[in-house]
């Protein structure tokens, strides 16, 4: 078998958006969660869905959805935690499952540590030089 097909997985896939936020609450507290997208894997499996889309899960103080991401290491609490998220990402591979995660690197939020050290820095320094700046 070539390579070649393999490579291309996504041209052929079942790529299913999945917005943690709205997706399936586990706990009861109206926000989904990553417990309950790992309780619907299953579910996603029966679809034929061959690919997750996550979109931004990390900590965020969500005045732009969850794009102003403040810490690209781990989770928002409201979704879980990062033991949650590697036990979703390994129940999706064992069902043949990719994860796709949006990883937003254009912008971070006001809280991010390269925000915070850019904006005390010195004009045209390398970290001020990380943003563009308004006047």
């Amino acid at each position: 078998m070539s390579t070649h097909t393999t490579d291309l997985w996504y041209k052929d896939a079942v790529i299913y958006e999945l917005p943690l936020k709205s997706f399936y609450d586990s706990n009861d507290d109206g926000i989904g969660d990553f417990r309950g997208a790992i309780d619907k894997l299953d579910y996603l499996e029966e679809l034929g869905v061959t690919a997750v889309w996550l979109l931004p899960f990390f900590p965020s103080p969500l005045k732009d959805d969850g794009y102003d991401i403040a810490d690209y290491y781990t989770v928002n609490p409201i979704y879980g935690t990062l033991d949650d998220f590697r036990e979703f990402v390994a129940g999706a591979k064992r069902r043949g499952i990719r994860v796709i995660i949006e990883l937003v690197i254009n912008h971070t939020s006001d809280q991010h540590p390269w925000f915070k050290r850019a904006k005390e820095a010195p004009e045209g320094s390398s970290f001020r030089n990380f943003y563009v700046w308004s006047r």
